[in-house]
């Protein structure tokens, strides 16, 4: 090995990771995004068609990046949802990297490491946020419901069948039809049509 393999043998490289959720959509334009920022990317990888729902720990790409990348080297992504799901998942993710000394990048982020002191304390702001959007979420659902119900709206799941319907199988059940030809008939579930039934012998 000469002077030149030794000295890149002990340079750190860059990481770049994406990650889009279609195969019709282009992981190389985040990878070009990375590059614009002046992020010369010596390794690339991306898990494409992979929704962002999944953790980042199952992606089949972003495993194959934490098994090469070494202790000090850097990753660079565009955004913050390429590390993780949520606020939870991101964080777990970013300690683990940090544990490794990896410096972590979100261009989103304004060139951030997210290991350093700072980009921990925006990490906290961030899952304090997601949090109370989760909050005010349910609040106004909860609310949403409420104002349903005072209104004299009808909840949840509309009803298959209408008043007549439920008489005109219970009758049918009455009059000697089994539950499972009544159920094939309506498309419904035999314990439906059994509920029916009872209603009506009550």
């Amino acid at each position: 090995m000469n002077s030149d393999q030794r000295k890149a043998e002990s340079e750190m490289a860059i990481f770049g990771y994406g990650r889009v959720s279609t195969k019709e959509q282009q992981s190389e334009n985040q990878r070009l995004e990375l590059e614009r920022a002046g992020y010369d990317v010596s390794y690339w990888f991306a898990d494409e068609g992979v929704s962002g729902k999944v953790p980042a720990l199952q992606r089949a790409q972003f495993g194959v990046l934490l098994d090469k990348i070494r202790d000090g080297e850097t990753l660079v992504v565009s955004k913050l949802d390429r590390l993780g799901r949520d606020a939870q998942d991101i964080g777990a993710t970013i300690k683990m990297l940090a544990a490794r000394r990896i410096e972590v990048v979100v261009l989103q982020l304004g060139k951030l490491d997210l290991t350093s002191s700072a980009g921990k304390l925006m990490l906290t702001m961030l899952a304090a946020v997601a949090e109370m959007e989760r909050d005010l979420l349910v609040e106004r659902t909860q609310a949403g419901l409420a104002r349903a119900k005072a209104e004299g709206k009808s909840l949840g799941r509309p009803t298959l069948t209408s008043d007549a319907d439920r008489r005109a199988i219970a009758g049918a059940h009455a009059a000697g039809a089994s539950i499972s030809a009544l159920a094939r008939q309506h498309k419904l579930s035999r314990a439906t049509v059994m509920r029916f039934a009872k209603a009506q012998a009550a």
